[in-house]
């Protein structure tokens, strides 16, 4: 697996799992059933944010970005997403992306790294960034409407960089 800088021609391909996973309602704040223009514009369209992708063969296992969390005095914390096309969980597509975020963002100058909504319930998701350094610094609870749970809390997430 490679991880490299998305192109345009990418899209469609993330897009693909991307509206999946939106759509899913489990683990995104993202709006369900965006149209493909607009998709894009919500995960690639930050001209200050970088999106990268990881490729495992011929395909897009996933995909990340990162950038400034906040403008101005705020822009020395990164902020950051990722998504993992579901045919390609549990292969270490999540920790790769992570690895290489994190270290992007310190090549990059950023003290620090913040995640602001982890849904509670992902599991999965929380047990990675914690095992990659971040810590819950909070929960907003109720914050997320989840599919099967309700509302559910939204973790605020931080690793020092």
């Amino acid at each position: 697996m490679r991880i490299r800088t998305a192109r345009d021609e990418d899209w469609p391909e993330i897009h693909s799992f991307y509206s999946r996973i939106v759509d899913e309602g489990r683990t995104y704040t993202l709006p369900e059933g965006s149209g493909m223009e607009e998709a894009r514009s919500l995960w690639m369209g930050t001209p200050s944010w970088r999106t990268v992708v990881a490729v495992d063969g011929e395909r897009i296992a996933g995909t990340a970005k990162a950038g400034p969390s906040l403008p101005g005095r705020g822009s020395g914390i990164a902020g950051a997403s990722f998504m993992v096309n579901p045919e390609h969980r549990g292969a270490g597509v999540g920790r790769a992306l992570g690895e290489h975020v994190i270290e992007w963002c310190r090549e990059a100058g950023f003290r620090g790294i913040r995640f602001n909504a982890v849904v509670e319930t992902n599991e999965a998701a929380v047990r990675l960034w914690k095992s990659l350094g971040f810590e819950i610094v909070g929960t907003v609870p109720e914050a997320f409407d989840h599919v099967d749970h309700g509302p559910v809390g939204l973790h605020v997430m931080y690793r020092r960089l």
